[in-house]
């Protein structure tokens, strides 16, 4: 019996050893593995390994128990990204479903490749890199374009010359472009055709403005109507020595204030893209390889000599044009307002624009263009009789 007894001890023990061995083994392998069990979750960010890569099917390594997949429409939207790809590559993705009925983790490049899109821009206006777009719509302001599977805008001054009133042609149409703005958060991406089409001529701008003069009168086409004024394109001569082009493209901005001497509210009302114009330098940006215009100055100016024809006391008849909380505009010729301000009104009266007033002069200030005006009355006040 005590035989028998020290055999089955005997037995435990091997056991217990045999256990602890096995233990110690399974304890090395986990102390010596780095993977350690992570719980996904929807709309997390990952990043794996491309293992497999395909038109339709993209398999990424992410350290889990199966790998990533990306498949069907999640990778048709991302065509573009994945054809730049190949396998080996590392990419980030975002999870869609953390285990399918089939065991998958299904993963969305959609985030991921319009990150990257974003970037693609970047780099490629960095490097003044040109591309194609097709050109969508046409609106007041230019033309909805679309490159790629991203949809961009070009403004109507960056067209060249050869497209300015015809921008139609373009609907349709593939033409290069570079780009000239990228911003993500504005959603934001803005093209120009002219620096394609026009680059050889607008290359020598910089030189051409060596030769420039202020006060130069120039002959211009309209290349973009803003409210705060137009831009035109105008060639301007090259110096002598330079023989290789005779003339270069230069923009230059005529500012809203610098269109008339009159008061102009609308752009657009006056000018239409691809109009010829005779414009004067009034400044110029060499850096910027840029000029200021103007129109107004072509003619004379009707406030030269205002104190002749206008001089304090005199009356006139005029036409009241708009109305403010400090008085009323009267015009009396193109360019030449004043105003009865409001401490001039009768307390009786209310004025009409485009009705006819009779005003003297209180005060005129050619330098600063103001004129301070009074009613003319046309009857004895009452405490007069």
């Amino acid at each position: 019996m005590a035989t028998k007894k020290k055999v089955l001890a005997k037995k435990e023990k091997i056991k217990k050893k045999v256990s602890d061995v096995k233990m110690s083994l399974m304890d090395r392998l986990l102390a010596g593995s780095k993977v350690e069990p992570t719980t996904l979750r929807r709309r997390q960010e990952i990043e794996g390994v491309i293992t497999s890569l395909g038109r339709r099917l993209l398999l990424l390594d992410i350290g889990a128990k199966t790998e990533g997949v990306v498949t069907g429409e999640d990778a048709a939207e991302a065509a573009d990204l994945l054809a730049e790809l190949k396998v080996g590559d590392k990419i980030k993705a975002f999870v869609k479903h953390p285990e399918n009925d089939q065991g998958q983790i299904i993963l969305s490049l959609s985030q991921a490749a319009e990150s990257g899109r974003w970037e693609k821009y970047t780099k490629m206006m960095a490097e003044e890199t040109e591309t194609e777009v097709v050109g969508l719509e046409v609106n007041r302001g230019g033309m909805v374009v679309k490159s790629g599977e991203m949809r961009g805008f070009v403004p109507t001054s960056q067209f060249g010359e050869k497209y300015l009133g015809k921008m139609e042609d373009l609907l349709n149409t593939k033409f290069k472009v570079k780009i000239i703005e990228v911003d993500q958060e504005q959603n934001r991406l803005i093209f120009s055709e002219k620096l394609v089409s026009d680059s050889k001529a607008m290359a020598k701008r910089h030189e051409a403005l060596e030769g420039v003069k202020e006060n130069e009168k120039l002959v211009g086409t309209v290349s973009g109507i803003m409210p705060f004024g137009v831009f035109v394109t105008v060639g301007v001569p090259m110096p002598k020595d330079k023989k290789e082009t005779k003339s270069a493209k230069v923009e230059g901005l005529i500012h809203i204030s610098e269109i008339s001497w009159k008061k102009v509210e609308d752009p657009n009302t006056l000018f239409k893209v691809g109009q010829e114009v005779n414009v004067q330098v009034i400044g110029i940006e060499k850096k910027a390889g840029k000029l200021n215009l103007s129109i107004k100055r072509l003619s004379h100016d009707p406030w030269d000599g205002i104190e002749k024809v206008y001089a304090i006391g005199t009356k006139h008849k005029g036409k009241v044009v708009r109305s403010a909380p400090y008085g009323v505009f009267v015009n009396f010729e193109p360019g030449i307002d004043g105003l009865i301000h409001v401490t001039n009104k009768p307390a009786d009266k209310e004025f009409e624009v485009g009705e006819e007033v009779n005003v003297f002069v209180e005060k005129i200030d050619g330098k600063n263009r103001r004129m301070s005006l009074g009613m003319v009355l046309t009857e004895v006040p009452v405490g007069y009789r």
